[in-house]
């Protein structure tokens, strides 16, 4: 029993699992920068886009709502 104990409290963490959270960390900081440049770029791109105002807002032919829906077995 003494020996079950020993082993949870007062054992240090695993150095592979000291090296894997290390590891996840780094991941973690890596993908947040990408996260941010990726934002940035996005943003860049939305105030360089020029858009008619004909573009913002689409309509339907009236004919196109219509029409009756084809059968799937022909």
């Amino acid at each position: 029993m003494a020996k079950a104990l020993f082993g949870h409290v007062g054992v240090s963490p695993e150095m592979r699992i000291l090296s894997e959270v290390r590891r996840l960390r780094e991941r973690c900081r890596s993908l947040e920068h990408e996260v941010a440049r990726l934002e940035a770029a996005n943003a860049a791109l939305r105030q360089g886009l020029a858009v008619d105002d004909d573009m913002l807002t689409l309509s339907v032919p009236d004919g196109v709502t219509e029409q009756q829906p084809e059968p799937a077995m022909a």
